[in-house]
Order: structure tokens, then C-alpha cells, then sequence
């Protein structure tokens, strides 16, 4: 007997294939120093949001240890009903402390912590600006609320007040404060200016920004001086699983929006919370991120290390730990994704329909961890694979800076 489903799922596959869109997994295995390991070849891995280099932190394997003997490993169940333990507890108020702000919550997943967010404050009646290059967790929130859905151009914030002027209703705005496929920067102190004067809501993710930039690490949002409080209309979120090398996602803001969220955030009700083991980690995680500004000194030196080398000049300050090198054409950044491999590189070749269609792209990232030594080989490679003449069409060439 035929499966017609299955004819159609090979159809489909065949199709993202011959467009150089079908992804697949392949084992690595950390080495340390901003290395990993695919099969018996060692790599200078440009590909891995471990910004700080703490992911293999013996101090946070060690806390994970003791996080799981005192607790277990998993929530075993919604924490509405008895996943709730300590390890949480102390998770979220050291977040809430770090980002200044009332309360947190935490969320197995950054990605489940913007579904959550937005399908929970939003609805069919409610409208919702974001920034059109925003992530697709926050853009899959904003469809499952019901919402309408509204985008303004990249950082563009007279086509930000724009909408809003034509919008003629109270409204929520969303933005990345740095940007995950662009690695730019969203001006923040102007978007909440416009946001207050509209009586709308700010909601920022700040998923590539905790742990990197700010005083204490909190990110873009303390980089910039702006404040927070029940009284600013804005609303932070983030992730634990990139600067802070462990896992999970969350929300900070005033106790009475994570109460809220608690009675109507569906991905956090009706999901198993976060492993304790995981969230004691992150507590630990978090303490190392904030004493250790030396990391936060060490990743933005080895980003501007290696924009410098690439000749990437960002339109304006800071670095970040993001480096786009725009190829346009999927299949064309992938054979070049496939040279730097064959060199001991590796760098991630994003495609549609992460970003827009023509605006493929090598996507490198660095880390505290990364020796200077290996960020200039690497460099070198770089610019010669992405030079190679019988890559590119007449007149064409990469462009260094994102879509």
C-alpha cells in the first residue's frame, strides 16, 4: 500500500534539495578555544552562539552535578503544578535583578518564551508592530495570538512612528536589540521614546545581547541607560542558552505582567518546566557572566579582531559578536560554506527562509574562547574563498554586512 504522505514529504524534500535549501544534522564535539569536532577533523567553529565561552565551564558542568543530585534532572511536571523548585526560583529572581526589573519567568526555550509572550498578551483584536527582520519565535507568537500583523523597515524609526500615527489605537512593538542573522544593533532609545509617546507597549529581545553588553552584562537595554520599572512600557526577553551556555528562555518585566503570563501563557502552562539541573546551571552561569566582565572585554575584542580582518565595518558602534558576509545565492553560499569546511572552518551558511530569499549568507560568530591566532587564519580563508573567481558571475561579489 502507498503513503501518500510519505510520496509528498520526499516530493518536498527533493525540491529543498535541488535548491540547496534541505538541512540535516551532523555529531560535533566541543575542543575548547572556540574549536569543535565533526568526525575525526578538528575546526575553528564560527558558528556557535556560546559568546562567552561558559558552555563547557567546568564551575557550570559542576553546578549542573549538583543541580540534578539536590532536585533531579527533570521538572516532571508543568511548574503549575509541582515542576515549581528552588532552582527556579533563585533563576528568576537573579534575571529580574540583572535586568532591573520587578519579576521573571522562565521558559524551557527561548523560542516557547516568545510564543508564549506574544500569543499571551495579544489577541484578535490587538495590533502588533514588529521590525521586519525580527525572529520567527516572535513572529509565529504574534500569528498564534490571532493579532494583526504589522512590519516597519529594519531600524527604521520614522517608518516605526509612521504605523504607529496610522495605527489609531494602542499598539505593541517589537524589536531584537541585536539583531541574530544582521548583527546590528536596534536603536533602542529612540524606539522608546516613539513607544511612549504613542502609549504603546516595547516588547525587546535580547536573546544575542545578555551577557555581552551593559555594565553588568544585562544588555543593550543597560548598555544604553534606559530605564526600567512598572511604570516603562517595556518588557524584556531573552534566552540562557547562547551567552550563558546553558538552556532555556525568559520574560522580565512588572510582577503583575508575569502574573499575568502565569494565567495566560499556554507554552508555559502546558509544558513540563525547565529541567532544575538546568535552571541551578544558569544561576551559576549568571554570577560567572556578571564578575567576569573580562569576557564580555574578551568577546568584543576578538568581534572587532575579526570584522577588521574580514573587512566588515559595522554602520555604527558597538561590534557585536555577529559577523554577516552577504552571498545572496543559497547555492553559491554553500559551496563556499563547503570550501571553508574542507579548510578546517566552520561557518554556518544561512538560507532562506531564515533570511529573505537572495540574502544568503555566511554567518560568523566569535567567542571569548577564540584565540587571536585562529580568528586571523580564519579570516585569511575567508577572504580568499569568498574572492574565488569561478564562484562568482561577472560582476558579481560578497558583500561584507548584512541583508
Amino acid at each position: 500500500m502507498r503513503n501518500l504522505w510519505v510520496e509528498t514529504w520526499r516530493t518536498e524534500l527533493q525540491r529543498l534539495e535541488e535548491q540547496d535549501l534541505l538541512r540535516t544534522l551532523r555529531l560535533s564535539h566541543p575542543c575548547g578555544h572556540g574549536r569543535r569536532r565533526i568526525g575525526e577533523n578538528e575546526y575553528i567553529d564560527l558558528s556557535s552562539n556560546d559568546y562567552l565561552g561558559l558552555a563547557n565551564d567546568p564551575r557550570i558542568v559542576a553546578a549542573l552535578h549538583e543541580g540534578a543530585e539536590r532536585w533531579g534532572v527533570g521538572a516532571t511536571a508543568s511548574r503549575m503544578l509541582a515542576g515549581h523548585t528552588e532552582a527556579h526560583r533563585a533563576l528568576e529572581e537573579r534575571l529580574a535583578s540583572l535586568k532591573g526589573t520587578e519579576a521573571a519567568l522562565v521558559y524551557p526555550s527561548g523560542f516557547q518564551a516568545n510564543i508564549g509572550l506574544f500569543s499571551g498578551l495579544a489577541g484578535r483584536h490587538d495590533l502588533v508592530i514588529a521590525d521586519r527582520l525580527c525572529h520567527a519565535s516572535i513572529l509565529d507568537g504574534i500569528r498564534l495570538s490571532g493579532a494583526k500583523l504589522e512590519r516597519f523597515r529594519h531600524n527604521d524609526v520614522a517608518h516605526l512612528e509612521a504605523v504607529l500615527q496610522s495605527a489609531g489605537r494602542e499598539s505593541i512593538v517589537a524589536t531584537e536589540s541585536v539583531f541574530s542573522m544582521e548583527g546590528d544593533t536596534a536603536p533602542l532609545p529612540e524606539i522608546l521614546e516613539i513607544v511612549t509617546r504613542y502609549d504603546a507597549l516595547l516588547i525587546v529581545d535580547e536573546a544575542h545581547a545578555t551577557g555581552i553588553f551593559g555594565k553588568q552584562g544585562a544588555g543593550m537595554w543597560e548598555e544604553c541607560h534606559l530605564p526600567t520599572g512598572p511604570d516603562v512600557p517595556v518588557i524584556l526577553m531573552g534566552t540562557i542558552s547562547k551567552a550563558l551556555g546553558c538552556q532555556g528562555g525568559f520574560v522580565c518585566g512588572p510582577r503583575t505582567l508575569i502574573d499575568y503570563l502565569l494565567n495566560r501563557s499556554r507554552s508555559f502552562i502546558f509544558s513540563t518546566g525547565m529541567s532544575p539541573a538546568l535552571a541551578w546551571a544558569a544561576v551559576r552561569a549568571l554570577e560567572i557572566a556578571v564578575v567576569e566582565k573580562e569576557r564580555r572585554q574578551k568577546v568584543l575584542h576578538n568581534a572587532e579582531l575579526l570584522c577588521s580582518l574580514v573587512g566588515h565595518t559595522p554602520a555604527k558602534e558597538p561590534h557585536t559578536p555577529i559577523i554577516p558576509v552577504l552571498i545572496g545565492d543559497a547555492e553559491r553560499t554553500m559551496r563556499i560554506s563547503g570550501r571553508l569546511l574542507d579548510r578546517g572552518i566552520l561557518a554556518g551558511a544561512i538560507r532562506p527562509p531564515t533570511v529573505p530569499d537572495g540574502t544568503s549568507r555566511l554567518r560568523l560568530s566569535v567567542s571569548a574562547a577564540h584565540r587571536p591566532e585562529d580568528l586571523r587564519h580564519a579570516a585569511g580563508v575567508v577572504q580568499e574563498e569568498i574572492r574565488t573567481p569561478e564562484l562568482w558571475g561577472r560582476g558579481s561579489s560578497p558583500k561584507l554586512g548584512g541583508g
